[in-house]
């Protein structure tokens, strides 16, 4: 039996309050340091590794957040949300984006559907698509191919689908799996469409609308936008156009698409990249095969996420470490660092996966919690990273978390040797260099050149960034913030915070405002 407690309800937790502080600086240091690097890692699969020897974290502390851990019954909660149980609570619907990409316990029925045939059929649809498009099967009017897919959506619909491709793009390239470019329009900004607009042939693209209901403002704004280019081109939009929407939406049997894909209430929007929101765009950009294998390694890593042991399960691990983090040591942030240019877009992703999942101040059932709960999470590629923000994160007064991603090879086989070193090797020197800078810090007479250390990191290792490692990365990440939900209690799985701004633009563009926000409306022209 599941019971669903607030965190400070948990004798565990008052544990795990009374626990010594670690000195990160002194344990990182020596040859002691140079040990615990090597002991502190828990192996991720896909050629990769999580590494938190730089946490602020020992085997007493460890011990504390696995007792924890069983008295939260994380493990028992993923097992009930895989399962199908209602987890949001919310919205009183079942979480089923691991099913996208394998079954993970028994079979979940809903709407009088097999759920795992449901997203798999999608699936094959989509693939069976691609493959017409991409065999020349499938073309415009001129009987050209078409060679660039547009993404028309926002939030989730795009930002994960956005990162996904751009993490695989330069990947695909050189392994000649790059069968059409991809672009992204979200802002309902009008520069937005029209910069991406400007850059294509509209005659030979194929435009992606995404919107699970059907009604999304922004979306069928630029969905209008498009249109209106497709019609001054001459061209027959209904046959430009494809729908990732839901069943019931008015898009689902509209003569306006070539094609409908679905997707349904139970996977939320920054959840979805492994959906047909990801899958659409990332199968005619790549090829399906190559979004099986992203899908792969997700599954894989979604199935490492359920061993009870805490040492073995690095999402667990992670998620855990970040709630000592939070709750007991009183950071207010993360920074999520990745080493790799091609994840230039993915701390943005998790921006959205993180803070529109766990930044909640009321529990699963709607009472106000006592405690603090999600982090504000930023974060930029490295090196770039190192040049705007990382001083503070050195010398600043707050103490920020670090994650780390970090790859041996990069993507493309391509690199230059000067000074003796490769491009890479630089790369990999400065994260390394990083990692023990943040941990141990630097004495000096000269304040301003003082480092007092005791930065905490932790960083996910790999080979290269493959479609299977992009996959176990991502799903890392969203296993994280689900355990972190279940610690604190919270439902990960809504967004009431998204909405009364909506509520509020829509009065206003029906003229329906007073007090303040008809003076802000007169004040922007509208």
């Amino acid at each position: 039996m599941i019971a669903w407690k607030n965190m400070d309800a948990l004798a565990s937790y008052q544990d795990l309050l009374k626990a010594d502080r670690v000195n990160i600086a002194e344990a990182m240091f020596g040859e002691a340091g140079a040990e615990r690097v090597k002991s502190y890692s828990v192996p991720m699969g896909e050629g990769m590794d999580f590494n938190y020897a730089a946490r602020p974290v020992d085997e007493t502390v460890l011990a504390k957040l696995a007792a924890f851990a069983k008295e939260a019954q994380l493990t028992e909660k993923y097992a009930a949300l895989y399962n199908g149980e209602v987890i949001n609570t919310g919205e009183k619907r079942m979480v089923l984006h691991h099913m996208t990409r394998g079954q993970q316990g028994e079979a979940v029925v809903a709407d009088g559907v097999d759920k795992r045939s449901f997203y798999v059929e999608q699936q094959q649809k989509i693939a069976e698509l691609a493959r017409k498009v991409h065999s020349g099967e499938l073309t415009n009017a001129a009987g050209e191919t078409f060679t660039t897919v547009v993404q028309i959506g926002i939030g989730g619909s795009d930002l994960g689908p956005r990162a996904m491709y751009l993490a695989l793009e330069g990947w695909a390239k050189v392994n000649g799996t790059h069968k059409m470019k991809a672009e992204f329009i979200s802002n309902v900004d009008p520069d937005d469409a029209s910069a991406v607009l400007g850059k294509i042939d509209v005659a030979r693209s194929l435009f992606v609308l995404v919107s699970k209901s059907g009604t999304t403002l922004e979306t069928l704004t630029n969905e209008s936008f498009v249109k209106d280019a497709l019609a001054k081109a001459g061209l027959d939009a209904s046959k430009h156009m494809i729908a990732v929407t839901s069943e019931t939406s008015p898009l689902a049997k509209s003569a306006d698409y070539l094609a409908a894909f679905f997707m349904d209430d139970y996977i939320g929007g920054r959840y979805s990249s492994t959906s047909a929101v990801g899958g659409a765009v990332l199968s005619l950009a790549f090829g399906p095969e190559v979004f099986a294998q992203f899908l792969e390694g997700a599954a894989e890593q979604d199935t490492l996420a359920k061993n009870e042991d805490l040492l073995k399960n690095p999402s667990m691990l992670d998620a855990l470490i970040g709630v000592y983090e939070r709750n007991v040591l009183g950071y207010p942030a993360t920074a999520v660092l990745p080493y790799s240019q091609a994840l230039s877009r993915f701390p943005a992703h998790l921006q959205q996966l993180d803070m529109e999942s766990n930044g909640k101040s009321v529990n699963r059932f709607g009472e106000p919690v006592d405690y603090v709960t999600g982090p504000i999470i930023f974060g930029e590629p490295g090196t770039n990273g190192q040049h705007s923000f990382y001083q503070l994160l050195h010398q600043g007064t707050d103490i920020t978390p670090l994650q780390f991603v970090g790859f041996r090879h990069n993507q493309m086989d391509n690199d230059v040797l000067i000074q003796g070193t490769t491009s890479q090797q630089k790369l990999c020197a400065n994260v390394a260099a990083q990692i023990v800078a943040f941990a141990c810090g630097k004495e000096d007479e000269n304040r301003n050149k003082y480092f007092a250390g005791g930065r905490p990191s932790s960083i996910i290792i790999g080979d290269k960034l493959t479609p299977k490692a992009l996959g176990a990365l991502l799903a890392h990440f969203e296993n994280k913030v689900m355990f972190q939900g279940f610690a604190w209690n919270v439902n990960s799985f809504d967004q009431e915070g998204v909405q009364l701004g909506k509520v509020l633009a829509t009065r206003v563009l029906k003229g329906e405002t007073d007090g303040a926000l008809k003076v802000y409306s007169d004040l922007l022209g509208i």
